[in-house]
């Protein structure tokens, strides 16, 4: 065999296995046909954090005086500039992953990648050449894009998915979005920042409709404020892209609206990238366009594996690098712990930004639990007094019995910083009392998570 191991697809769930492969003495090779990194890297979850960091700067900016700060003159959103900003912090964390390569000895094998009977790979250049690579183990990590939707198949400039809306040649004055997930949110939070009307339509009674019912509520007050138009409970049956706009036919409750915007964002999901990666003729099975697995990420065939947005759970970057690790140390012959997919941490990065992880107050109760639940607002913390930003509270959710933590569900300034002290938690198994009596620092945001615990236990301070 040429290789130990070929990864197919160079995303975080990809590019960490190879790592972790070479580590543990593999000879690896990674097979990516674009920018090592993947979406996350170059498409999704960097660039659009730098994105809304440009926006979170503005808005700072246009409220300076709020903090004691005047500034002479009107600050305005620079889109252009704010664009190529978060482009070359994709590429840069892309440089970064070829120093990583380099540095572990792993070969990037530049074209598309197709598997083969025999654990081989196929792989085309761009120039239509094909070469055949062999290895003992080959792992699929092709990853998803933006799902299409009848009705309103995306164009590029239109009508358009996440791709498009960070990489616009102007910024549009109207935008539908259509999906409140944390995709259609985080850009529906961004292209309102710096000055554009924004309607969200969701299909759901709730935006962000996986979050905790309160949750929701509150990033929907949060996003009224700002003057976001949100619609729930409302489908998008149409998009006319013949005009100057496009006019979005959205029937709701009460009847159906016509609703005239520059740009229509769909952000209704993603698909999964397993069609032409020859996955039929080596027999893997599939189901619900997913790659069926086990625990360890092998599939029905002998020396294949997938992880990632391809398999069956959450299409977050840190699951897929999870799953990458976990895959690789199995096949190393090492003991990995399967992923407890129960206690996965789940980030949206809107203003205020939300942070979940376990069971909603709704699940525990149709879960049959008798529970606690304890809630700290932001309004009562120092710190987030102090930093400006009131919007949010921590809400925890404990197993009255034995005091097991259920779930925590965080909205409000840096609680995707926060969550991981909930999930560490619930990982080691602490009780509800034994957060209580952890000291957390004042004035921190993190002290909330202590007095929301008081609160579920009715020792609440500040409250």
């Amino acid at each position: 065999m040429d290789y130990d191991i070929i990864i197919i697809g160079s995303g975080p769930g990809g590019y960490v296995a190879a790592i972790r492969a070479s580590q543990l003495g593999l000879k690896t090779a990674v097979v990516e046909k674009a920018e090592l990194g993947g979406v996350c890297l170059n498409w999704g979850c960097i660039p659009t954090k730098a994105l809304l960091k440009s926006a979170q700067v503005f808005n700072y900016i246009s409220h300076a005086a709020d903090y004691g700060v005047t500034i002479s003159g009107e600050a305005k959103p620079d889109f252009a500039a704010m664009i190529n900003r978060s482009r070359g912090v994709a590429e840069g964390m892309s440089k970064g992953i070829q120093f990583l390569f380099k540095k572990n000895k792993i070969e990037h094998i530049q074209g598309t990648g197709k598997v083969k009977p025999g654990k081989k790979v196929d792989v085309k250049d761009d120039k239509g050449k094909v070469k055949e690579y062999s290895a003992n183990h080959i792992i699929i990590a092709t990853g998803a894009r933006s799902k299409e939707m009848p009705g309103f198949k995306q164009d590029g400039k239109k009508i358009i998915g996440y791709r498009e809306a960070m990489t616009l040649p102007k910024q549009p004055k109207s935008m539908v979005v259509i999906g409140s997930g944390a995709i259609g949110s985080e850009f529906a939070f961004f292209y309102k920042s710096i000055g554009t009307e924004v309607t969200i339509v969701e299909f759901l009674p709730t935006i962000v409709p996986l979050e905790d019912e309160e949750v929701a509520k509150q990033l929907e007050r949060s996003f009224k404020k700002t003057k976001i138009k949100v619609m729930t409970n409302s489908s998008v049956e149409s998009v006319d892209t013949k005009g100057k706009f496009c006019k979005v036919k959205v029937k709701t409750k009460k009847g159906e609206d016509i609703i005239e915007v520059e740009t229509v964002l769909s952000a209704v999901g993603v698909s999964t990238n397993i069609e032409g990666i020859g996955i039929e003729d080596v027999g893997i099975k599939t189901e619900k366009d997913k790659i069926a697995v086990d625990e360890f990420y092998r599939t029905n065939i002998e020396g294949y594996y997938a992880i990632g947005d391809i398999v069956h759970g959450p299409a977050l970057a840190h699951v897929a690098s999870a799953e990458g690790i976990c895959c690789v140390e199995k096949i190393a012959g090492l003991d990995p712990e399967p992923i407890d997919y129960g206690n996965i941490p789940g980030c949206t990065y809107t203003n205020p930004e939300i942070a979940s992880v376990g069971m909603t107050e709704k699940q525990a109760k149709e879960a049959g639990y008798e529970i606690k639940v304890g809630k700290f607002p932001y309004s009562a913390s120092g710190k987030a007094n102090a930093a400006g930003n009131k919007d949010g509270f921590v809400k925890v959710i404990f197993d009255a019995k034995y005091g097991e933590w259920l779930g925590a569900h965080f909205i409000g300034e840096n609680v995707t910083e926060m969550i991981a002290e909930a999930v560490a938690a619930r990982k080691l198994e602490t009780t509800g009392h034994e957060i209580l009596k952890t000291i957390h620092p004042h004035p921190t945001m993190s002290e909330a998570v202590m007095e929301a615990v008081a609160a579920a236990y009715g020792e609440v301070i500040h409250l």
